[in-house]
């Protein structure tokens, strides 16, 4: 996973910069080529930092002699108004690379922060946090790992490392047992997860063997039952609750005694946090 992170940032970042300087930066020309400068990068809102390595690797591909003092790290909750860093290197570097850099810095940091807030919630719970593949195009990892600096758990990273079989595969296959018996003969080292939307497919996920069972939009008294069902089983499947939940729900939800509870918020309702880059010298 750590080598798919870094080779998507790469990647990510020489898309970010081709996107944004295209021909080149017209405006950073004004400035004298051996002009130096320092400047530093400012975190006006309360949150938890994500996107050290992206800041460095885009003011890398900007120009590999710009030189970045971190004072804090992924992962770190930041109080508003607060100095990240300081960078220093060529005025041109340094104008080039600004928004791409704050850009990926605000997106990760804003997801870790959202995490962390889902994450506080239900500190005093067994439950853990969930994110789910409702990322933005091309950041999927930059946002699993963002999740993982705010306390969260990575769901399955796309369609190839977890079963999940849910309403659509269920109606194509014939049937739950079907779908889940093809799927243990077709990836025998796959966790397979199976979608219930009724008490009824919930019984019958259960007695086909799955390995996690996302109750999705299921009342409360109804995970608390699926909870109870599970544990004369000994616990041995793990659920997940899914579908629809906020800050609002989600204490009650965790105190079901549900394994995990997914959240696209996390990773698709995300106010970007206030950063800024401010040339000193």
């Amino acid at each position: 996973m750590k080598m798919k992170i870094k080779t998507d940032r790469v990647q990510s970042i020489e898309w970010a910069l081709q996107e944004d300087r295209g021909s080149g930066d017209v405006t950073a020309d004004l400035i004298p080529a051996d002009a130096q400068s320092n400047a530093k990068i400012l975190c006006r809102d309360d949150a938890v930092l994500c996107g050290v390595a992206w800041v460095d690797e885009t003011f890398h591909q900007v120009d590999a002699g710009i030189k970045i003092n971190w004072y804090y790290q992924d992962g770190d909750h930041i109080k508003e108004n607060t100095i990240l860093c300081d960078i220093s290197g060529h005025s041109r570097g340094l104008l080039s690379g600004e928004r791409v850099a704050l850009n990926f810095l605000q997106l990760l940091s804003a997801t870790a922060t959202l995490t962390a807030v889902y994450v506080k919630a239900i500190a005093e719970s067994k439950s853990q946090i969930l994110d789910t593949r409702k990322t933005i195009p091309g950041l999927r990892t930059a946002q699993k790992y963002a999740v993982t600096c705010g306390g969260g758990v990575n769901h399955r990273i796309g369609l190839y490392d977890r079963v999940l079989i849910k309403e659509n595969h269920i109606m194509a296959a014939g049937s739950i047992e079907q779908a889940v018996s093809q799927a243990k003969q077709l990836h025998k080292t796959l966790l397979i997860e199976v979608e219930a939307e009724t008490m009824d497919e919930f019984a019958q996920a259960q007695a086909a063997g799955a390995d996690i069972i996302m109750l999705d939009n299921f009342s409360l008294e109804n995970m608390r039952i699926a909870v109870a069902e599970n544990a004369l089983n000994k616990g041995k499947i793990k659920l997940e609750a899914s579908g629809g939940i906020n800050l609002e729900t989600i204490q009650a939800i965790a105190e079901t005694g549900v394994d995990y509870i997914s959240i696209g918020e996390i990773t698709k309702n995300i106010t970007a946090v206030d950063l800024s880059m401010r040339i000193e010298s």
